[in-house]
């Protein structure tokens, strides 16, 4: 059961799809570092990322080159396609749409510790949010990859950084998974998701879904 905002000591939010509107980005970002390989291996990583949402583009890449390429696994190859990947996402971020609302949900509980925790570079999401002014809101850490989320969840509630009750803002089947191996609350933001067909799974599971954050806020009112 989601708790009102007031009530909660930390929040964590997954970044693309979530704060940022960059899923398309991430996606186009694979397929044109990865087209001189050819269409059909191209497409084959995009289909991959959809379905493997919230996991790291490091994985992702070890997976293309051994898998999808069935090659065996090539550093070099590797450090060049994660580099060409860093360079388009960056160039395309700077003018990334951020969500609307996180003003006034930053007002409903000025108290609440904020983190992202993504699947993107750590790196990179701190370049980019210092470059887009939204470094401000998150003062409890901007943490990615290569630790995976549940790494990062793990560590921070290890060193106190993330207290219960704490909230989880995600827009993926593993961002879900994560929230729920820590005993975090969890809510779905539909509106920049890829997941598909995400209602029926959002009832199964009894996952609260809104499009964004004014939507949750609006959600909440109504209690």
């Amino acid at each position: 059961m989601i708790k009102l905002t007031k009530e909660y000591k930390t929040i964590i939010f997954d970044c693309d799809g979530v704060v940022l509107n960059s899923n398309k980005i991430k996606t186009n970002a694979f397929y044109e570092v990865t087209k001189h390989f050819g269409h059909k291996f191209s497409q084959s990583l995009v289909d991959y990322h959809l379905i493997n949402g919230g996991i790291s583009r490091y994985q992702k890449f070890e997976y293309f080159i051994t898998k999808i390429l069935q090659k065996p696994y090539d550093k070099i190859l590797n450090e060049e396609l994660l580099e060409d990947f860093a360079k388009y996402v960056k160039r395309s971020l700077i003018n990334c749409e951020i969500a609307e609302g996180l003003d006034q949900l930053k007002a409903k509980n000025p108290k609440a510790n904020w983190l992202i925790v993504s699947g993107s570079d750590q790196n990179e999401l701190q370049e980019v949010f210092k470059a887009l002014n939204i470094q401000r809101y998150f003062e409890g850490g901007i943490f990615g990859s290569p630790d995976d989320k549940n790494t990062i969840i793990e560590r921070e509630m290890e060193c106190k950084n993330i207290k219960k009750p704490a909230l989880f803002f995600g827009d993926s089947k593993y961002d879900y998974l994560a929230a729920k191996k820590a005993n975090l609350d969890f809510a779905f933001l539909s509106g920049w998701s890829d997941v598909k067909n995400y209602q029926p799974w959002c009832d199964e599971n009894k996952i609260l879904c809104v499009k964004n954050f004014l939507d949750f806020l609006y959600q909440e009112s109504k209690i």
